[in-house]
């Protein structure tokens, strides 16, 4: 008897259109996070980072990154094939899974954006805007797209050989992210003034704004992964809330009792590392294991975010210290806190498992971590090379929101260089009445 053709699921989709849209509003919930804790002068390059990243990725992966992630497997499982180049071959009528294979694939790219996007943390305040204009396209095909055929594409080396375990994006977009942004800040240098100057958040409601449309956007993000609208996807939904709560809280104890008072940034901060953490590990362990999960990314992300200051590397806005550790951290307990009512059989050694998938998600994280470093490193030389990377240093003085985009966040009425406009001028062509 002939296989029955694959049919569209209306609850599948309609609950994987709200989740694209979700996680697509995670890029600009971002740039709000990242550009209320830069400093005022370069505000709107952190947001102009972020959102730019939208278009170049978009183009790239309708060109090729789908195709190359989830084609047929080209070989030994590091690479797809190009048979969908320009989306060749898929149709409104294509299905993957129980949904529009176009909906799984705009899906999919949402994850890329924000990945690209999350690397501007590391080198906020002093990049090249046009640097960053190649280094996204670049680093989206050469990091991001085999990695993400590691972990989800047919025949893929982690998912399918070494058999390691990732729901929602701990290998191919936090660790892939911070192991980048570490070397990308490597290459570039640190800030003026970095260890001595005062580089404090300039606008702490802007970033607590921007953590609450990523931790809405994570839903998507997590649940949305299941594919479905389903019990797994409920599961996924509820264990993001957990994370995301005792992340917050783990942070805020780390700071009360280490500075004597817990503040809005690291309220904000912690949520989103416990947001990372169970990023990899929500659709495969239970309730608990995603509270205890939440709870160490809040707890140790508050002190791995210091690192820089000891090991003199400028990870300007943590992209390290949360993005690369909470999701090691997530990836890694998976080994410990897997459940088989989630995984369907595989289960870690908090529940007899052994250590043999503890063993798996160590081997992944490390060699994921290395290639995106090395790569990236090799990528962000070459373009300071070809072309700098680093911004002049007169331009990094004065702001790259004014000597790049030629625009201010909030003295309102500049133009050009800085000569300000009297609200009495009016264009030439405006006559003006005298009073009688």
């Amino acid at each position: 008897m002939p296989l029955a053709a694959a049919q569209v699921n209306t609850g599948d989709t309609a609950w994987l259109l709200a989740a694209t849209a979700l996680v697509l509003l995670m890029t600009p919930g971002l740039a709000l996070f990242y550009g209320g804790m830069v400093r005022t002068k370069s505000v709107l390059n952190m947001l102009m980072m972020s959102f730019v990243s939208i278009a170049l990725v978009t183009v790239v992966w309708l060109a090729a990154g789908y195709s190359l992630v989830f084609g047929d497997d080209a070989g030994a499982g590091l690479i797809g094939d190009l048979a969908h180049a320009g989306m060749a071959g898929i149709t409104p009528d294509s299905v993957q899974g129980t949904v529009p294979t176009l909906l799984f694939a705009t899906f999919q790219l949402t994850f890329a954006i924000i990945t690209a996007a999350l690397v501007s943390g590391a080198i906020a305040d002093r990049a090249k805007f046009g640097a960053w204009l190649v280094f996204v396209p670049l680093w989206t095909l050469l990091v991001y797209v085999p990695v993400a055929h590691w972990v989800w594409g047919p025949g893929g080396w982690i998912l399918e050989k070494l058999g390691a375990l990732d729901f929602a994006g701990g290998l191919p977009v936090e660790i892939t992210s911070g192991a980048s942004g570490l070397a990308l800040a490597i290459v570039v240098g640190p800030r003026l003034g970095f260890k001595r100057d005062a580089m404090r958040p300039h606008n702490l409601p802007m970033v607590v704004l921007g953590a609450g449309l990523l931790w809405f956007g994570w839903f998507g993000f997590n649940a949305g992964s299941a594919l479905g609208a389903n019990g797994l996807a409920a599961a996924a939904f509820l264990n993001t809330m957990a994370a995301g709560c005792t992340g917050l809280l783990g942070w805020l104890f780390v700071e009360q009792k280490r500075d004597g008072h817990p503040t809005t940034l690291g309220a904000a901060s912690g949520a989103v590392a416990g947001l990372v953490a169970i990023t990899p590990s929500c659709g495969s362990v239970s309730l608990l294991g995603a509270l205890v999960i939440g709870l160490a990314a809040g707890v140790v992300c508050s002190y791995a975010v210091g690192w820089k200051f000891k090991l003199n590397y400028d990870d300007s806005l943590d992209v390290v210290g949360v993005h690369l550790v909470g999701g090691v951290i997530g990836t890694l307990l998976i080994g410990v806190f897997a459940a088989s009512e989630m995984t369907g059989g595989t289960t870690g050694l908090l529940y007899g498992g052994g250590v043999s998938q503890l063993g798996k998600q160590a081997l992944a994280i490390v060699v994921v971590a290395v290639y995106a470093f090395g790569m990236t490193y090799g990528i962000g030389k070459l373009i300071d090379k070809v072309m700098g990377f680093r911004a002049d240093e007169d331009h990094e003085h004065t702001g790259l929101d004014l000597t790049v985009h030629a625009e201010t966040a909030y003295d309102h009425g500049v133009l050009g260089h800085g000569a300000p406009v009297s609200h009495s001028v009016l264009p030439s062509t405006q006559k003006v009445t005298p009073p009688a």
